[in-house]
């Protein structure tokens, strides 16, 4: 399957990532709307994966005190297994890189289920699991 992956650039591609999001978090995993969005939109930098002109997934990432926090990972259910969260993964790491150079704290909370992904990416699980949003998470690191 031919998808690319985009740093948002536009408000037109920013909405698009937030359709993503919405029917990924909100719709499909009940998550309130009011978490799902927050006051970090308009400083995060925003990804989107696309595939023939259709937008299937997005993420974000942004610093913290903490270090580099990547969110939001979302992909459309149908384009799952695809490697669409592989590649907007990779274009983070890419990103962050090129802004911030090497040996960055990166972190996340990742959704169980997901972490295979970042375990690929040598994203090393830490602390107890935990709910958010009644999702089962759990935090994950690495150095980049």
């Amino acid at each position: 399957m031919g998808h690319s992956v985009i740093k948002v650039n536009s408000k037109f591609t920013l909405l698009l990532a937030f359709e993503v999001r919405n029917e990924v978090f909100v719709i499909s995993q009940s998550v309130p709307k009011h978490i799902e969005r927050d006051a970090h939109e308009t400083t995060a930098h925003h990804f989107l994966a696309l595939h023939e002109g259709r937008a299937i997934g997005a993420c974000r990432w942004r610093e913290t005190e903490k270090g580099v926090k990547l969110e939001r990972f979302a992909v459309l259910k149908q384009f799952r297994g695809c490697g669409v969260g592989t590649d907007l993964l990779e274009k983070v790491l890419n990103n962050v890189k090129s802004i911030l150079g090497n040996g960055a704290y990166l972190y996340l909370h990742a959704q169980i289920e997901a972490k295979g992904l970042y375990e690929k990416q040598g994203f090393v699980a830490i602390d107890p699991v935990f709910e958010e949003a009644g999702i089962l998470h759990q935090a994950m690191y690495k150095y980049g």
